[in-house]
């Protein structure tokens, strides 16, 4: 009985001090044997073919290509490495960070949670390129930063500034908005991004500023125009009605809830004067949830200027938001995967096709592709299922990267891809 008492009590003492060792380690506070536990913890390549691969400090929010370098974006801090070797270039604590402007004239807007202004940084050496103290909420783009700013939440003002020189483009007042808007890139009555989800919400990189811009206040919303800085609309909707400002005009989706089910009606109008523009009776833009209520609380889904619809009969639509053509017609079977404004990814059964609106036909396919989910960038249309990530050109489906991985793909650039698994960051060159 003593001896088997001892046996077990060694055991125990051997089981607290591993694991104390390994807490000390893996918090960083005294690691007894480094290469040992670099061993242990080393991680397998993310995907074959890859340039580099990087271990990162964190899970990332997110990941973006700035020029020739990659931003990553933790909860409380970012930092850039180099695009050619992911040598290390700067980090700086922030609670978001976004990329405005392109290619070399990219830049990196970051900022604090509940505090005002906003940082514009150099994304190879992460110095402030200008730096602003009022404003509660910054939205970012490829030919512009926007912000607004408000005196005690009653009066307001709306600003564009050309991201890399920091020159002001505009300033409009919007009167009220209150708090309802903060930080970085909050949400807009547009559309909502069609995405997969093994692909990043923000891989397509910052848009091109629309012509409208919607505002929403206490039950309005307040319309922009971008072109000139001025405000040129303010809407109530009224209970069974939802606002989306798409391709410079205002739609108006109305949801009658009548006989157990929902009748939809959408109105697009022309600002200033409201004029309508086009209609469509029985076009669901999926802003409702499931049920007869036709509670809107979503905005339609779509890309830039282009909106998804679904007819009475189920089938899916693409519409130019600005003059209400059809730019792609499906039978029941197909569904729209990703769009934006010149492609669409559609799929049908196993087959994943390429849809060119200025063509107005399939110009690729692939097959075999069951489950697939899709995202468009201006680099590349991305197709992904089953540990399987394939890029390709999107006016041709030249195939750009294919590769086996259980990766997410979070930002794509000029030259390739940028994969993250856990905490390890690589970079997928195209071929």
């Amino acid at each position: 009985m003593a001896s088997g008492g001892g046996s077990w009590k060694g055991l125990w003492v051997v089981t607290v001090a591993a694991v104390a060792l390994t807490v000390l380690a893996t918090t960083r506070v005294w690691n007894p044997w480094p290469q040992l536990w670099s061993w242990v913890t080393a991680s397998g390549p993310v995907a074959p073919g890859t340039r580099w691969q990087q271990s990162l400090g964190g899970t990332p929010q997110s990941v973006a290509v700035a020029g020739e370098a990659v931003i990553v974006e933790y909860r409380t801090s970012v930092e850039a490495y180099g695009l050619t070797a992911a040598v290390k270039l700067w980090s700086s604590d922030a609670d978001w960070a976004s990329v405005a402007g392109k290619g070399a004239n990219a830049v990196v807007v970051t900022g604090r949670l509940l505090t005002k202004g906003y940082q514009v940084l150099d994304p190879a050496t992460g110095a402030v390129r200008r730096a602003d103290t009022g404003a509660s909420a910054v939205w970012t783009y490829q030919n512009a930063i926007v912000d607004l700013s408000c005196s005690g939440g009653d009066d307001c003002r709306l600003t564009a500034w050309d991201p890399r020189a920091g020159t002001q483009l505009w300033s409009v007042g919007t009167g009220s908005i209150g708090f309802v808007l903060d930080a970085g890139n909050p949400d807009l009555p547009d559309t909502r991004r069609l995405i997969s989800g093994e692909v990043d919400d923000d891989v397509a990189g910052p848009p091109l500023l629309p012509g409208l811009l919607g505002l929403p206040h206490d039950g309005e919303v307040r319309v922009i125009d971008t072109a000139t800085g001025r405000l040129v609309q303010t809407i109530r909707p009224e209970k069974d009605q939802r606002i989306a400002v798409v391709g410079g005009r205002v739609l108006t989706v109305t949801g009658t809830a009548r006989d157990g089910t929902c009748y939809y009606d959408v109105v697009a109008g022309g600002p200033p004067g409201g004029r309508v523009v086009w209609r469509r009776d029985g076009l669901n833009l999926r802003t409702a949830g499931n049920g007869s209520a036709c509670a809107q609380d979503r905005d339609p889904a779509g890309g830039y200027n282009v909106v998804l619809g679904v007819d009475p009969y189920g089938r899916e639509v693409l519409i130019n938001g600005y003059d209400g053509r059809n730019l792609w017609y499906g039978d029941k079977e197909s569904r729209v995967l990703a769009v934006d404004d010149g492609y669409a990814v559609i799929s049908k059964g196993g087959t994943i096709r390429g849809y060119s609106f200025a063509k107005d036909k399939d110009v690729w396919r692939q097959d075999g592709r069951d489950g697939a989910g899709a995202a468009l960038t201006p680099y590349a249309a991305i197709v992904s299922s089953k540990g399987r990530v394939t890029a390709v050109a999107p006016a041709t489906g030249a195939v750009r990267a294919d590769v086996r991985t259980d990766a997410k793909v979070f930002a794509v650039g000029a030259g390739g891809l940028v994969l993250v698994s856990g905490r390890d960051m690589a970079y997928l060159p195209f071929s």
